[in-house]
C-alpha cells in the first residue's frame, strides 16, 4: 500500500467532518499527486498537536512563514508509508522530542481544509494528536520562530480557531 492508498483508506473509516472528508477523497480520486507538494490544486498534510495532558498543556510552534502560533506539521515526504508516520515525524521533527513521542490512538482528530499562499491553492490537513512523555525537553527547530508550552486556556489567547478546535477535539479523547 503505498501513502495515497493509505489516505484514502484512513479518510474512509474517519468517522466525522462527513463532508469535508469527502471533499478530501473526491481529491484524492481526482489527483494522482494529491500527497505532494508539487499538486498545484492542493494537497494532504499531516500534523499533530502535542499535548502533555499531566500538566494540561500543549505545545506550539511559531512558523517561521505565516508567524502564527500551530500544531506541529507539514508536507508528506517520499519516504512516508502512511499519513500517521508523516504527522509522528512532523511532530519528532519540529518539537525536537524524538524519544517517546506517540500518537493518540484512533486515528485523525479532525480535518482542516485552509488555503496558503501561491502556488498551491489547499492544504487539506488530516490533524492527529501526539502525547509527550513526562519530562520530555522540546527543542526548537530551523522551521520555527519560537517553540513554547501553553496551558490549555492560554490556546485560545495565542492561536487561531483551527487550533482551538483542535485543542477540543483532543481533549475529548484523552
Amino acid at each position: 500500500m503505498n501513502l495515497h492508498e493509505d489516505a484514502c483508506r484512513v479518510l474512509r473509516t474517519y468517522p466525522d467532518q462527513h463532508e469535508l472528508r469527502q471533499v478530501y477523497l473526491d481529491h484524492l480520486g481526482a489527483h494522482p499527486d494529491a500527497m505532494w507538494k508539487a499538486c498545484g490544486a492542493g494537497h494532504l498534510t499531516a500534523s499533530a498537536l502535542v499535548i502533555d495532558p499531566e500538566n494540561r498543556r500543549v505545545l506550539l510552534t511559531l512558523h517561521r512563514k505565516l508567524k502564527l502560533w500551530l500544531q506541529m506539521g507539514g508536507h508528506c515526504e517520499p519516504e512516508d508509508a502512511t499519513l500517521e508516520g508523516a504527522a509522528l515525524r512532523e511532530a519528532r521533527e519540529e518539537s525536537g522530542i524524538s524519544e517517546g513521542l506517540v500518537l493518540l490512538p484512533g486515528g485523525p482528530v479532525r480535518l482542516d481544509r485552509h488555503p496558503i499562499p501561491s502556488p498551491c491553492h489547499w492544504h487539506l490537513d488530516v490533524q492527529y494528536a501526539a502525547l509527550a512523555p513526562a519530562g520530555s525537553r522540546a527543542r526548537i527547530s530551523e522551521e520555527s520562530l519560537d517553540l513554547r508550552w501553553f496551558s490549555y486556556e492560554e490556546v485560545p489567547e495565542v492561536a487561531d480557531a483551527s487550533v482551538v478546535r483542535l485543542l477540543e477535539q483532543t481533549l475529548q479523547r484523552v
